[in-house]
């Protein structure tokens, strides 16, 4: 895992070059799993910003097929992010649902410069056209499986059948 992440934040910084410096970016996690993963990447690319969080519970446009999240927690993001170079990290991008969610939910506290997206793992079945532009691994899954992060210690990916 700790490879992942390494690999990861090297890529970041590749991505962000000169013309911005990634130490004053704004990275925020999504609740949960992205926050563990925003927790690491931020502490190694030495980013100066708190690390914000997003719970998009109420931007998901599933609830019909997945339900309310029982465990709805606050969002802590700066009262504006205009301007702000974001750098969004989840853990799975899988359907683009959640990623669509948590960009409807950022765009209400303003109009960032830029949105960089990472993600620890990426699997097939996209709904919506979003690509993430930090992977730190694909994954290919069988019929009856699907990926789970689990964490905070030990943080695993792990692929699990579907009941």
């Amino acid at each position: 895992m700790q490879q992942l992440i390494t690999q990861m934040a090297e890529e970041l910084r590749h991505k962000f070059g000169s013309n911005v410096t990634i130490e004053d970016a704004l990275m925020i996690g999504i609740h949960t799993g992205g926050v563990w993963v925003a927790e690491r990447l931020h502490q190694a690319l030495g980013i100066r910003q708190p690390l914000a969080q997003l719970d998009i519970s109420f931007y998901r446009d599933d609830f019909s097929r997945i339900g309310m999240n029982p465990q709805v927690k606050p969002s802590q993001l700066p009262t504006s992010v205009d301007e702000a170079h974001i750098i969004l990290v989840d853990d799975v991008l899988h359907t683009g649902r959640t990623i669509r969610a948590a960009l409807n939910e950022i765009f209400d506290y303003g109009r960032p410069a830029t949105v960089t997206l990472a993600v620890l793992g990426e699997r097939s079945g996209r709904e919506l056209p979003i690509q993430a532009d930090v992977v730190g691994t694909h994954i290919q899954l069988g019929e009856h499986e699907h990926v789970k992060l689990t964490g905070p210690e030990p943080l695993r990916l792990e692929v699990v059948e579907t009941p």
